[in-house]
């Protein structure tokens, strides 16, 4: 039986760490990290997705600066307002959550953030410098950055090893690839035009699987032995729960927990380590600040 990795442990003693360290900053150099959340409309998911982010930062004692407009904010106010994020000193660190509305382009909206203020970890230089060898970003996106964590808590060594990543998202896939490959992981991306992804799935030590498909990776497509990461967070019904549905990974965990030795769970596992890694690099920013 695999091992199950505890991410939500994982996580918890990484806050618990950041709060430390934000008490220290604050009586050493009179500094509160401070973290501004961007939410645009009313949309219930996002809604839920900053709730949590602006409760984990009042845990940390990071400062949680809430910026919250109305759906019919136009593209060039939303950029002022970045703008403005980007010039206020209190302000280490810029999440936009996304979705945005259609009538308002993402990339133009998160490319006005300040690299230096960028810890969602997404604007071109970040990831370019990501992708490059010998160069190190500002800031690493918060899941893949978490995945890679996890695996080292776990005892995971990554050089050398077959990785293989299902799913080429800009937010998951694309980045832990090129994380993996950092590391001298032997890495694969499969994907919708993929042929035989259950073979290829098959002989990785290493397993990140974001697909956004539940159930995706079989049991018997998992080399025994392997490590593997679950990103995949899908909703199925489930009339036996109270809100009619249940969430499940991109893995059949229970065939998958037979053969594989060691495993996060969904939830619990990839989720609350995003949380974590987001204060992390919010600290991290604020402790430049100071360098600076």
């Amino acid at each position: 039986m695999a091992t199950i990795i505890d991410g939500k442990a994982i996580a918890q003693s990484i806050r618990d760490g950041i709060a430390t360290e934000v008490k220290s900053l604050s009586s050493s150099h009179n500094l509160v990290p401070g973290l501004a959340v961007v939410i645009v409309g009313t949309d219930k998911d996002s809604q839920t997705y900053v709730s949590t982010k602006r409760k984990a930062c009042a845990e940390a004692g990071i400062r949680s600066i809430d910026v919250d407009f109305p759906e019919s904010i136009s593209e060039s106010e939303l950029v002022d307002q970045v703008r403005q994020l980007n010039a206020n000193p209190d302000v280490h660190g810029i999440l936009i959550q996304l979705p945005l509305p259609k009538h308002i382009n993402d990339e133009r909206v998160l490319g006005e953030i300040s690299i230096e203020k960028d810890v969602d970890g997404f604007h071109p230089l970040n990831i370019g410098k990501l992708a490059m060898k010998g160069r190190e970003p500002l800031f690493v996106p918060c899941t893949p950055k978490g995945c890679l964590e996890l695996l080292a808590r776990s005892g995971v060594t990554l050089k050398g090893k077959r990785a293989v990543v299902v799913g080429r998202s800009n937010i998951v896939g694309l980045p832990v690839s090129l994380l993996l490959l950092k590391a001298d992981a032997t890495v694969t991306v499969v994907h919708s035009h993929t042929q035989n992804v259950e073979s290829i799935v098959r002989e990785a030590d290493i397993v990140i699987a974001a697909a956004g498909r539940a159930f995706m990776i079989k049991g018997d497509w998992i080399k025994p032995g392997a490590a593997v990461i679950d990103v995949g967070m899908n909703a199925i019904d489930d009339p036996s729960r109270k809100r009619g549905y249940r969430l499940v990974g991109d893995v059949d965990f229970v065939e998958a927990s037979k053969v594989a030795g060691c495993l996060t769970p969904v939830p619990g596992g990839v989720g609350p380590m995003t949380v974590a890694m987001l204060l992390k690099n919010t600290v991290e920013a604020a402790k430049r600040q100071i360098v600076a």
